[in-house]
């Protein structure tokens, strides 16, 4: 039974690891964000020029 359940962690283990597809889509998850900030900003400084 260990065994079994020390395997088990380790392929969890192993699951948990970030693909270079996820890391991709956090990048870009990171870059939608900081664009928005900054249009948001852009959009609240034109109002005062």
């Amino acid at each position: 039974m260990a065994s079994k359940t020390a395997k088990k962690q380790t392929e969890q283990l192993a699951e948990r690891k970030p693909s270079k597809r996820e890391k991709r889509q956090k990048v870009i998850i990171y870059l939608m964000i900081i664009s928005m900030l900054l249009t948001s900003l852009l959009a609240g400084a034109s109002m005062f020029l």
